[in-house]
């Protein structure tokens, strides 16, 4: 027994001739033999170093999009800030819509010998460092995307193995309590990774080597405490251009709570992009707060936020596992969202941009715990394709980085540079996205 709280290893083995035909059957039907995943309850020691394993890529990957990009932005070219920073984060985004999905679909198919999530999570760990070394040393906007693109790959493989080793190794049980923890793993992640960004904000290197570096080691614990499924080559399906394409695509038609599901998440992330990619300049431009103090004032209100995603993550999760319920939580939690984003847009003052980001936090802990709950809840074909579909689902949270970096320009243009307009359009994203849970019919 070992970390993971009492699991057994689920090797995939052919045990005679008649289950060798049984599984070659199931693969003519386009159904790859994956192990069945293990439906014993995990320890909390397990749940620790997976959280800590989120928390670590969470540092590496959003500190840069809180203040390290629009940092090197404003260094490398400060004439165009703005664009030069939308473009960066969204071309990342891209980069990371595509990867995200894809290293799934490998996943799945992975037949090596230690595992079918394990080589992503050291390898995705090891390529986002590399990057982030990149983002640190660019000279120029082309180096500076080509750094974060690599970052955005890197992580988006590692961040499909994390989240199939929830539908993996996690009962249902479970669920809601482990995706609390992982929820609380995204303002550790944010807290820690902007502290670390204020205190080291002498050393352009280390603002992002060590991050980097913390993500890395959390990746090779949790690899060193996973019993990780494996696949041989028999079992493993053919892949081509079909099989490709397939890796973006589930059809919403026959999977509609997925796709009810899949919409409230990109619409509530949608203003978590704005937030998040425009909190520096909001703070310069609209509360005028001086840029030498930005980072600081960032790394309070983050803090704050996190506190509130944190404790609210541990009891949404826990509570909605106790009473059997999921939609109620979601929908309100967008709902309490949106109506935070309204408070912001129209604030004056620091200080109440600050009970805001509170209302955020205490928001958003409780919408992630309980949504990557009802999503395992409601994901197609777990056994078959899990970390496939969980990229795709991954996307609703990429794609809003992609696409409101490059509609935000537009509504600051025609609003005369408004972010009071920003923010709430924004909201009114957000608040969709708490209608579009509604229809989901497969949980409660």
């Amino acid at each position: 027994m070992g970390l993971s709280g009492g699991f057994t290893e689920c090797d995939i083995t052919v045990i005679d001739d008649k289950a060798e035909v049984a599984m070659r059957r199931l693969s003519d039907i386009g159904k790859t033999a994956h192990a069945v995943p293990c439906a014993r309850r995990v320890g909390w020691l397990f749940m620790t170093v997976y959280g800590t394993a989120y928390t670590g890529l969470w540092m590496a990957l959003l500190s840069p999009i809180l203040v390290g990009l629009a940092m090197r932005v404003r260094t490398i070219d400060p004439a165009h800030a703005d664009n030069s920073l939308s473009l960066v984060v969204s071309v990342g985004a891209l980069t990371a819509l595509f990867g995200n999905p894809f290293f799934g679909r490998l996943s799945d198919r992975t037949t090596s010998r230690y595992g079918m999530r394990r080589p992503w999570l050291i390898g995705g760990a090891l390529g986002g460092l590399a990057g982030l070394i990149v983002v640190a040393q660019a000279a120029s906007v082309p180096q500076l995307l080509l750094g974060w693109c690599i970052t955005q790959f890197a992580y988006n493989a590692q961040l499909a193995a994390l989240a199939a080793i929830l539908s993996d190794q996690i009962p249902a049980s479970q669920r809601g309590t482990v995706s609390g923890i992982v929820s609380i793993s995204l303002p550790l992640g944010m807290v820690c990774g902007t502290f670390l960004v204020q205190a080291l904000v002498g050393s352009t290197l280390a603002i992002f080597l060590v991050p980097g570096a913390i993500a890395l080691t959390c990746a090779l614990v949790l690899a060193g405490a996973l019993h990780d499924n494996r696949l041989v080559s028999a079992q493993r399906a053919r892949y081509g251009w079909r099989g490709f394409l397939g890796s973006f695509w589930i059809n919403p038609l026959r999977f509609p709570d997925f796709a009810w599901t899949w919409s409230s998440r990109f619409l509530l992330f949608a203003g978590v992009a704005v937030l998040m990619t425009y909190q520096e300049f909001y703070l310069i431009h609209q509360l005028n707060s001086p840029p030498s103090e930005v980072p600081h004032r960032i790394f309070l209100s983050t803090l704050l936020q996190s506190s509130m995603l944190a404790v609210f993550g541990l009891l949404g999760g826990g509570v909605s596992d106790a009473i059997g319920r999921r939609k109620a939580f979601v929908s309100g939690a967008a709902l309490v969202y949106a109506l935070a984003l309204l408070m912001i847009a129209v604030t004056a003052s620091y200080r109440w941009f600050l009970a805001g980001m509170a209302i955020t936090g205490i928001a958003q802990g409780t919408y992630l715990a309980v949504d990557l709950a009802l999503l395992n809840d409601v994901l197609p074909e777990r056994e078959i394709h899990g970390a496939k579909n969980l990229g795709i689902f991954n996307i609703a949270s990429v794609l809003p980085q992609l696409l409101m970096p490059a509609i935000a320009p537009i509504i600051l243009a025609m609003s005369g540079g408004s972010f009071t307009a920003l923010f709430v359009m924004a909201a009114i994203l957000v608040a969709l996205g708490a209608w579009t849970i509604l229809p989901v019919r497969g949980v409660r």
